[in-house]
């Protein structure tokens, strides 16, 4: 019974972070210019319009088909981690679902659009961090509570040996 309940919490919590990242990012197509900016605290975190017909940092511009082929492999990929590696442990589950929510909504926007809507624009000290979205936002969590995963905590390691061992 919490196997169940705990799948539909991560697609519960899948869909919140999919309709987030749509919902922002129509609201920025439809009442924003390219280009425009919006303050939100100062010169430090503005709402800026932006597309990107790349990845992080604006790498492979313009590789759709090459986005396309990754994403769907990813998206497989961690269904068959989450089913197979990720039964019981709740940080990998959380981070896997982090992960798919975020790649698949870029993967909306470049199926839709050719490009992905980007307009969270911060500056960190001097840094003019790259724009992103909420998606992107959710891929750095799930990388995150990733590597928590796997190299600090090691939960998945040690629950795989206990059952081995029992």
């Amino acid at each position: 019974m919490l196997k169940e309940y705990r799948i539909v919490q991560m697609l519960i919590t899948a869909a919140g972070i999919l309709a987030l990242d749509q919902i922002t990012k129509f609201l920025v197509v439809r009442y924003m210019e390219i280009g425009q900016s919006i303050p939100v605290f100062g010169k430090y975190l503005e709402i800026t319009s932006h597309r990107n017909q790349g990845a992080a940092w604006g790498m492979f511009q313009g590789q759709m088909i090459f986005f396309y082929l990754v994403t769907v492999v990813v998206l497989a990929l961690l269904v068959f981690i989450y089913k197979k590696e990720a039964r019981n442990n709740f940080t990998a589950q959380l981070a896997i679902t982090f992960l798919f929510a975020g790649a698949l909504g870029n993967f909306i926007d470049r199926v839709l659009f050719q490009e992905v809507v980007d307009f969270i624009d911060v500056l960190i000290i001097n840094y003019d961090f790259p724009i992103f979205n909420v998606a992107d936002s959710a891929l750095t969590i799930g990388v995150i509570l990733m590597i928590i995963e796997v190299f600090i905590t090691g939960k998945g390691d040690k629950d795989a040996k206990h059952k081995s061992h029992s």
